[in-house]
């Protein structure tokens, strides 16, 4: 018991330090897993000693829960998977969460096979399977838990800009997606104001294909129709991708204040990896989610959190590989 709780006591002191020094990076979530990990087997070690039956019902409950879990999510993810198919189209990434529910299904029919038959090949594919799945599902993990806390835990600094990122149009329209960043991003705005501030609005996006115009354009416009005054606004109109949204927004805040400290609004789902892209520009802020459609938000999370492994493809690339080079290993000798 003092063991596990020592144990998680190091860990939660790692997350407290990597936390104060930056919020926007990954390993803060995997030191808070860690955290809640030992944590919750010192718990188990301290009930036992009060009460070794209730010990044991804890961990039975524990077990049980896995697999109903994992049952669970395959369901949501594939029914998920199909709402997306049906109201967002066919892309790539609009069936992220179906393939997810699907690969959960089908792995599992694959484990019971090899466990009918009495195959050593099989056997050890499944258990090299199992061992990368674990991993990538321990990182998954920890990005779900450090969204969920990123999310919830605000800054108290004042901040001179509130920058927007485009996401974008129909043709010139802005869609819902983009309307609720621009409405997060005015509501923050609104706020500062009544507190005496007055920061700047800074909306961020080039033309991409099949848009009219840029989007920074169309949301100044929709920002100016919602009231908000054009000459709080500065259009940031070149980029393409998040990370040049980011850089050239900087450029934009640095000039007109070095010492700048802004918000960066964005969707709930995106919010997470936008704060680690900041880190990576060498932007001066924390990122602040908006709302996003329930249906929307599973394919989205699989989605960022795809690219939060790609940012990191060398060390999960490495880790990836020795898992499969130990089933090769195995398979010869």
């Amino acid at each position: 018991m003092i063991i596990s709780f020592g144990i998680a006591g190091v860990w939660f002191v790692l997350f407290l330090y990597t936390w104060f020094r930056d919020r926007r990076v990954l390993r803060n979530g995997v030191y808070l897993v860690l955290t809640l990990f030992f944590g919750g087997i010192g718990t188990v070690f301290a009930l036992e000693q009060v009460s070794d039956t209730a010990a044991r019902l804890l961990v039975i409950a524990v077990l049980v829960a896995i697999p109903i879990t994992i049952f669970v999510l395959a369901i949501f993810l594939t029914v998920n998977g199909v709402t997306m198919w049906k109201r967002e189209g066919h892309r790539p990434a609009n069936l992220l969460s179906l393939a997810a529910g699907l690969g959960i299904i089908a792995f599992t029919i694959f484990g019971v096979i090899t466990q009918q038959w009495s195959s050593p090949f099989l056997d050890v594919v499944r258990s090299t399977m199992l061992l990368a799945l674990t991993y990538v599902s321990f990182l998954f993990v920890c990005f779900l838990a450090y969204s969920f806390v990123y999310a919830r835990i605000r800054g108290s600094r004042k901040v001179d800009f509130i920058v927007v990122l485009g996401s974008g149009l129909r043709g010139s329209r802005v869609p819902p997606l983009l309307a609720s960043r621009l409405d997060r991003a005015h509501l923050t705005w609104q706020r500062a104001r009544a507190k005496g501030r007055s920061p700047l609005l800074i909306t961020s996006g080039g033309q991409g294909p099949g848009e009219d115009v840029p989007e920074s354009h169309a949301m100044a416009k929709y920002l100016v129709d919602h009231g908000v005054p054009a000459d709080q606004i500065l259009l940031e109109d070149r980029s393409t991708s998040t990370f040049e949204n980011l850089t050239f927004s900087r450029t934009i805040m640095a000039g007109l204040d070095p010492k700048y400290r802004c918000l960066i609004v964005t969707n709930n789902y995106h919010a997470l990896r936008a704060a680690f892209t900041a880190r990576k520009a060498k932007v001066n802020g924390q990122v602040l989610g908006s709302p996003t459609a329930t249906y929307f938000w599973p394919s989205a999370t699989i989605r960022e959190f795809a690219a939060v492994l790609l940012d990191h493809k060398w060390i999960n690339g490495l880790i990836l590989g020795l898992i499969f080079l130990r089933g090769l290993f195995v398979l010869a000798f």
